[in-house]
């Protein structure tokens, strides 16, 4: 039995963060079914974090639709939604007191922007952490819609599920969570925060330790054309650092030596270009100077250390793909292997799971509210 095994989850169908969200509770046990709109008003879902997951289509502007999902979930235990249905938390914890309802969205349920369009990289501005984010004397960068969309929101909205989960536990009662990315990316950027003081990110953006300021906390060219990634910061890492290169640390400044830090990065950008990826890892690989390849995925995928981890996994149609993470030991994530499901692949049986009639499931049916994928016969 997996770690979140016999929760029962309900995702409204949306955009990357929440399928996310549902996709890590899906990997380590929870019954998942995914509300889809009928896929001749809605087109593809878009959902490529579909894993482990069910799919039931339903017209939710249909009233018997937004009813079909009202009894659904006063037998679920979490719903996650990301737009306003009309289906409040008041009326449903009132229907199930034990429901815990994720309200997963950019700015919040309240603020003057809690109703304003944006995107992962609206949410960075307004955290803060966009502004420590980019090369000396560029604009703040971006870095695609990792940070806002799915670490400050599907991650942390998953982390307030469980923990509400856990909660409930004790209390038999439900609740509502507020998961903002703005709050979340600003939550995990707690450590950028809380060092200000310790002169960490003193200088301007980019000419920091950890900022691409450092020639020791940089990334190197190749002469193929590849990169390595160094991240030598304690002296002793940065000696072998220095072995590796070839130079001799009593003819160089110090480490810490701010004013030769960009003379310092010409430099070792000189002779990481001088040998290819490859060359250099048969150096490093053996030392703890903090040298590694930046890998792309298919590198990543089919490198030693993650082979032997079976890091990346690989689904029945030979797609490759991160597994769960972390790793559980005695309840571990068992993720899918299965295809992602079809928009109403799973509508009848999931109604009957929750406790509808086939005559139900066959009004419903006519009445145009639910979809199946492959309609039954004796329906």
């Amino acid at each position: 039995t997996m770690a979140l095994g016999g929760v029962r989850v309900l995702e409204l169908a949306g955009l990357a963060p929440a399928p996310l969200c549902g996709m890590i509770l899906a990997d380590f046990g929870a019954q998942v079914v995914r509300i889809d709109r009928l896929s001749r008003s809605s087109g593809a879902h878009g959902d490529v974090q579909a894993r482990g997951k069910r799919s039931l289509a339903v017209d939710l502007k249909r009233p018997q639709g937004a009813a079909v999902l009202r009894r659904l979930c006063g037998r679920a235990d979490v719903l996650s939604v990301m737009e306003r249905l009309g289906l409040g938390p008041e009326v449903l914890l009132q229907e199930n007191p034990r429901l815990i309802y994720a309200r997963l969205t950019g700015f919040g349920q309240t603020g003057i922007y809690a109703k304003s369009a944006g995107h992962d990289i609206n949410y960075l501005a307004l955290s803060g952490v966009l502004s420590k984010l980019g090369r000396k004397n560029e604009n703040p960068y971006a870095p695609v819609n990792l940070l806002a969309d799915f670490a400050g929101g599907g991650v942390m909205c998953a982390l307030g599920i469980v923990i509400a989960l856990f909660e409930r536990s004790r209390s038999g009662r439900g609740q509502v969570i507020d998961a903002s990315m703005v709050e979340g990316v600003a939550y995990l950027s707690s450590f950028l925060w809380k060092s200000q003081k310790l002169g960490l990110w003193s200088q301007p953006r980019g000419e920091n330790l950890l900022d691409g300021g450092a020639p020791f906390y940089e990334i190197y060219r190749t002469s193929d054309g590849k990169f390595m990634a160094v991240g030598a910061i304690e002296p002793v890492f940065y000696n072998q650092l220095i072995k590796g290169l070839g130079l001799n640390l009593d003819e160089l400044p110090t480490q810490m030596s701010l004013s030769d830090w960009p003379e310092m990065k010409k430099k070792f950008a000189s002779i990481f270009a001088q040998k290819t990826q490859a060359e250099w890892c048969s150096i490093f690989d053996s030392t703890d100077a903090c040298v590694i390849p930046v890998l792309s995925f298919d590198d990543a995928a089919s490198h030693p250390h993650n082979k032997e981890r079976s890091s990346f996994i690989k689904n029945d149609h030979g797609e490759m793909s991160p597994r769960p993470a972390p790793v559980l030991s005695r309840t571990p994530a068992v993720p899918s292997v299965k295809r992602d499901p079809f928009i109403g692949e799973h509508t009848e049986e999931i109604l009957l799971e929750y406790g509808f009639t086939k005559q139900e499931i066959a009004k419903l049916y006519s009445d145009k509210a639910i979809e199946f994928k492959n309609l039954k016969a004796n329906l």
